[in-house]
């Protein structure tokens, strides 16, 4: 089965800078230096959502094509994050949604993106 698309929809997070400002925006539930960004594994979860995915065990797909879509959250990893979801971390996450969309519509590429995800 081709995740082509799913490519493509992890390239656009990347492009108008999604992966970053939910990085930002949740932040505060990181808990080492090491190990998966919150707002990476939400950009995976969403990745996987959007590739027809329906449980946090469909990332197993993603995470199974290292060289497609880099160093992909495990679905443990994955359940902290959605599990540390409060209502702060919401708004901040609805937020980052909106400057994400501003640059979807026309703004200017976020200057932030990364261009690549390791796989290591």
């Amino acid at each position: 089965m081709s995740h082509a698309g799913a490519r493509l929809v992890a390239d656009l997070a990347n492009a108008i800078g999604l992966e970053q400002v939910l990085s930002t925006a949740l932040a505060p539930m990181r808990r080492r230096d090491g190990g998966h960004d919150p707002g990476w594994v939400a950009v995976d979860v969403a990745v996987m959502l959007a590739d027809g995915g329906e449980a946090i065990s469909d990332l197993a797909v993603p995470r199974d094509k290292p060289e497609l879509f880099g160093a992909v959250a495990s679905p443990a990893t994955a359940w902290r994050v959605l599990d540390g979801i409060d209502a702060a971390a919401l708004e901040r996450i609805r937020a980052a949604r909106a400057q994400a969309r501003e640059v979807a519509w026309g703004g200017e590429p976020h200057s932030s993106a990364r261009t690549t995800r390791s796989s290591s």
